[in-house]
């Protein structure tokens, strides 16, 4: 969801972090949480508009990888919500 120049993005599309599982989808943990203008353990994380081209760039970086799936690194929006320039190779209408 985009309101106000700032990205949402819910807490049962981000990655989680396990202890001992593999490194790539804890690296991808990791470097979200860490550009999330506002991340907690138990909600969705937010991204405000400063960071949407290193964003952008994250997930393509991890999509082109090949270690996870389209689904795990595109964002979708709402067929009303026009979608952010820095965000548009990444991101898609649902």
């Amino acid at each position: 969801m985009l309101q106000d120049e700032i990205l949402f993005i819910n807490q049962e599309d981000l990655p989680t972090y396990k202890k001992g599982g593999s490194v790539v989808r804890n690296s991808y943990f990791w470097a979200l949480k860490s550009i999330a203008c506002y991340a907690t353990r138990d909600s969705g994380w937010e991204f405000d508009a400063v960071v949407w081209v290193a964003l952008g760039r994250l997930l393509l970086s991890f999509k082109l990888s090949g270690y996870l799936g389209d689904s795990e690194t595109t964002l979708e929006f709402s067929l009303d919500t026009p979608i952010p320039e820095p965000l548009r190779a990444v991101s898609t209408w649902r």
